[in-house]
């Protein structure tokens, strides 16, 4: 019997659960690896170099594949299969590693090797997000979207917090080469539950060629221009970032020039800011907002964007206070950020999803990058703690405007354009969920 679906509609029996979290959990082992190895690295590029210069290259090298080849990942996971793109793109990953730690041993690494593998990690991440994001819809049910965007906010959490403690561990424990393996070990428990488990995914019949992959990506930059509501929710958030994202380059140097404070009194800060965005995610993970996505979106970016305006305006003497708005902006954060996520993943048809984020994913990777240009020179003119306040209320300001919108407002309401028959799943009942 051949059954046609949205993500959306799949019939589930209880066992899609233990293939999610199998899914999910391999994949957040993953993660927390490759952000141990960053910080692994850091650190070696740090003692071998002590300059700054050195580690915004590798920043660079990390940061700049999301903007450069997003388009493609998202193409690419919207007409091969998902399951396959992360296992090869996790295992290549692995594979870096694996050369960077043999270069080592052998007494041969220079710093271009470490940026140019990086830069080659990075890449791969382009391709397995949009195919991850876009599997999630066909293993879990539309109302456990929530609590899925929620349990990934939590670990995005968990690895601010963990990742530099974690990764000082592993090399107080074992030579650094030693440490770096623990990322190829994640990246295997990372691959190991996907052989096991069936992604349900589009059918595409048309042949593959660049012409064809270069209207695979037109199409996703179509479906968001066509759709008043997302390019609303995009221009957003892309404004929302552009303001905010230098402010959490600045908190270093508004805890030090301006309260007056330490290396700890930095790490006390954006420790209990990690806290708040697990205590945030896990608030969505166990109450969905499946029925107001688009108002808690807009409410938890207020909140945090309030939080942080609130932050600069703290008293010099009463930095504790300054540590609370702190953690209540990163918790209201991961309470805007997850019904977000789930909203786009239930709104976008599903054979569409890995080039639409990914053309997402690449008008808020460049809002960042401009929001500091701009500040930077801001903060040395006004000083560091205006730069802070004023980054606050305009992004506050923006938040708050999206509320005029009747077309963001209203885009929940867009979810039945997945539901028709062009946009739709086909899937046999043998490789549904259960």
């Amino acid at each position: 019997m051949t059954i046609k679906s949205s993500s959306s509609h799949f019939t589930y029996d209880p066992r899609w659960k233990v293939r999610f979290f199998a899914f999910w959990g391999g994949q957040a082992l993953s993660l927390v690896g490759s952000a141990l190895t960053q910080f692994v690295l850091i650190w070696w590029i740090t003692q071998t170099t002590g300059s700054a210069t050195s580690l915004a290259l590798l920043t660079m090298a990390a940061l700049l594949p999301a903007a450069l080849f997003s388009p493609l990942g998202g193409a690419i996971a919207d007409r091969f299969n998902r399951r396959l793109i992360m296992i090869v793109t996790d295992a290549v990953t692995a594979a870096c590693i694996l050369v960077i730690v043999s270069l080592y041993t052998a007494g041969t690494i220079q710093l271009w090797h470490v940026y140019l593998l990086t830069f080659i990690r990075s890449t791969m991440q382009a391709f397995q997000r949009p195919a991850a994001v876009s599997s999630t819809p066909n293993l879990v049910p539309n109302h456990w979207l929530d609590r899925v965007a929620g349990m990934n906010q939590a670990l995005e959490g968990i690895m601010t917090i963990a990742a530099a403690p974690l990764g000082a561990l592993a090399l107080a424990v074992f030579p650094i080469q030693n440490a770096l393996m623990i990322d190829v070990v994640t990246a295997l428990l990372g691959i190991t539950p996907l052989f096991f488990i069936h992604i349900p995914q589009p059918r595409r019949e048309d042949a593959v060629t660049v012409g064809s992959i270069v209207t695979d990506i037109r199409q996703g930059a179509v479906y968001i221009l066509q759709r008043r509501g997302l390019v609303a929710l995009s221009a957003v958030t892309a404004l929302v970032v552009m303001a905010l994202l230098p402010c959490f380059s600045l908190s270093p140097l508004l805890v030090t020039q301006y309260f007056g404070g330490g290396v700890n009194d930095v790490a006390v800060m954006e420790g209990l800011s990690g806290v708040g965005m697990i205590l945030g995610g896990l608030l969505v993970s166990v109450r969905s907002f499946s029925k107001r996505r688009t108002i808690a979106t807009l409410m938890g970016y207020s909140l945090s964007c309030g939080a942080i305006a609130l932050t600069g305006l703290a008293p010099q003497n009463m930095f504790w206070l300054a540590v609370a708005w702190w953690f209540i902006s990163g918790a209201t954060y991961s309470m805007g950020n997850a019904p977000m996520m789930a909203l786009l993943q239930s709104v976008i048809p599903n054979d569409l999803q890995g080039r639409v984020f990914s053309l997402l994913n690449v008008l808020t990777g460049l809002a960042g990058p401009i929001g500091l240009a701009f500040t930077g020179p801001l903060a040395e003119w006004i000083g560091v703690q205006r730069a802070f306040v004023l980054c606050g209320v305009l992004s506050t300001l923006i938040c708050l405007a999206a509320f005029l919108s009747r077309d963001l407002i209203n885009l929940e309401e867009d979810i039945q354009i997945a539901f028709e028959p062009d946009n739709s799943v086909e899937t046999t009942s043998e490789n549904l969920p259960g």
